[in-house]
């Protein structure tokens, strides 16, 4: 009797099993189908109703959110349930500056990039200058001896830095994650981070743990990020819970650091005073490298795809996610009105030193590139030591009076 009953529950175990399996492999078989058509989305009033008011606003989303396109997505939502309202939120509550083209859409999750394509493209296209992320595939080389020069005039260049952002593959982004997310994000990265060695190893803190003046100092000396403020955090409710699961690692030197779920799940940052750029991007290359094996160690991977290189939350990041940056002093040429096409034709781009949307103080300016996607990390480099070394050669004829000219624009693709 026994044997005839452990038989029959072994037959039910099996058809049980093949039933499972069966709906797995349908399941992978079809996720990619399923991932870009999003999970439907029930709405009380017509798309018309719901369409936002986009006239004044100068960002690439306004330019692209046609009504047609809102009406095709807006029924839509990825896996994790976000949502295209919720994605375009930061580019309608800010209309932008009408010099300014701002991005106006953040994503959620990794696949908010394939189940709103339809908008995210336009964008990546115009924002990238005719990137197409249909038809192009971005390249990543971090070979840092590649790298020609890069040891700036230090009568202008104060201080030099890279960055880029990683997130963790499986796990949403800051405009979407829940509270658990966010600390397994935290989790995850600072035990990688702690099998750090050498003049990488170093120590984690946690915002909960700083005291305000310990914060504030950390954010005057560059080293953290600023406090969620900004309409980017408060409007895409990247801010929300602050400051919980959020903190910076760094080593004994303060050159190589890591912030952690700020507009990211993570900024690696590689950064000293002075001017040379090239050892900067060495210790970025090295340290970066590192921090993903130790990642992939503990059985977690980056998000990255052939056509978008590395996945972050705003579109303007994606590929490299790198910013090769000096703050540099150019009282001179920041005068002439030739300046902002200089930096144009060079791709290049200025902010104040305290950040992105901070005032220029004393014609010091953080110069970096502009682009991050189409081309790799050692390209982008390049582009910024060859760039920061016309600005300079043009400060340093201005001083003696003499003319400068507007060079031709880089090419784009190489």
């Amino acid at each position: 009797m026994a044997s005839g009953i452990t038989s029959v529950l072994s037959s039910r175990k099996m058809g049980i099993l093949a039933l499972v399996g069966s709906l797995t492999v349908g399941f992978f078989v079809n996720r990619k189908q399923y991932v870009r058509t999003g999970v439907h989305v029930r709405r009380i009033y017509s798309p018309s109703a719901e369409y936002p008011d986009l006239r004044t606003h100068n960002s690439f989303m306004a330019s692209h959110l046609t009504l047609a396109v809102y009406a095709k997505l807006c029924d839509k939502s990825t896996p994790n349930g976000y949502t295209l309202d919720q994605a375009i939120q930061t580019g309608v509550d800010n209309p932008g500056h009408p010099s300014v083209m701002s991005v106006g859409m953040v994503a959620g999750d990794e696949e908010s990039y394939e189940v709103f394509a339809d908008i995210f493209n336009p964008v990546i296209r115009d924002r990238h200058n005719g990137y197409d992320p249909c038809t192009m595939k971005h390249s990543t080389d971090m070979d840092s001896s590649k790298i020609r020069g890069g040891q700036f005039d230090e009568k202008y260049v104060l201080s030099s830095r890279v960055r880029t952002g990683r997130s963790i593959r499986g796990l949403s982004l800051p405009p979407a994650c829940t509270r658990a997310e966010r600390r397994e994000v935290e989790r995850v990265v600072v035990d990688a981070l702690g099998g750090l060695r050498g003049d990488l190893t170093g120590k984690y803190f946690s915002l909960t743990q700083l005291t305000d003046q310990e914060q504030q100092q950390l954010i005057d000396d560059h080293f953290l990020f600023n406090k969620p403020v900004s309409p980017l955090m408060i409007c895409t409710r990247m801010a929300r819970d602050w400051p919980d699961a959020r903190g910076i690692w760094h080593n004994s030197e303060k050159t190589f650091l890591v912030w952690i779920n700020e507009e990211d799940h993570t900024r690696v940052i590689s950064m000293e005073k002075g001017g040379n750029m090239k050892r900067v991007f060495e210790r970025f290359c090295s340290g970066l490298q590192e921090v993903e094996r130790l990642v992939q160690e503990k059985g977690w991977e980056f998000m990255w795809n052939e056509r978008l290189g590395y996945i972050l939350t705003c579109p303007s990041n994606l590929g490299t996610g790198l910013r090769a940056g000096v703050h540099v002093t150019l009282p001179h040429l920041s005068k002439d009105s030739r300046f902002d096409k200089i930096l144009d034709n060079l791709r290049l781009q200025k902010r104040g030193t305290g950040g992105e949307d901070t005032a220029f103080v004393r014609s010091t300016f953080d110069i970096s590139n502009l682009d991050r996607l189409g081309q790799s990390e050692v390209q982008q480099v390049q582009t910024v030591i060859d760039g920061v070394n016309y600005l300079i050669e043009c400060e340093k004829l201005l001083e003696k009076g003499q003319d400068i000219k507007i060079p031709a624009p880089i090419s784009r693709f190489k």
